[in-house]
């Protein structure tokens, strides 16, 4: 196990995400099409793949969380946290959403959860993989 882990901890930084949620989906799709083309590149993995579950484990994050994990500098960020860290590995005015991690967690959680609780409902659920470039689909794995 500490091979596998270790394995994965050298694709930082990394996304897990609810593989089967639709608003997960496009986020993702949204994060690809707005990332910066130069730098370092997100890898990608489903919470609930064998590489989602291992890297819980070793966070010690709760294996029904289903909340969007980024790990980065082997630390691990969740809910509003990740989302917010995340914008700093896109183009734009985007990274500039970062200022928001001075307001504490359990404020910004709220809109998170509130998104969260509601996203399968307005969204639904991804049957299919979204079709990926070529150059994207290597950063998905779920092993």
């Amino acid at each position: 196990m500490n091979e596998q882990i270790n394995a994965l901890l050298k694709k930082q930084p990394l996304v897990l995400f609810d593989g089967e949620c639709g608003f997960c989906n496009r986020s993702i799709l949204f994060f690809l099409k707005h990332e910066k083309s130069s730098g370092i590149k997100v890898q990608f993995a489903p919470l609930e793949s064998e590489a989602g579950m291992l890297l819980k484990k070793y966070f010690e994050i709760d294996e029904k969380t289903e909340s969007v994990i980024l790990i980065r500098d082997h630390a691990a960020f969740v809910k509003s946290c990740a989302t917010l860290r995340l914008t700093g590995y896109m183009k734009g005015l985007w990274p500039l959403m970062q200022i928001f991690v001075i307001i504490p967690p359990f404020v910004r959680n709220i809109v998170y959860d509130f998104i969260a609780k509601r996203r399968m409902k307005w969204f639904g659920r991804v049957e299919t993989c979204a079709l990926l470039k070529k150059e994207d689909q290597q950063r998905f794995f779920s092993t």
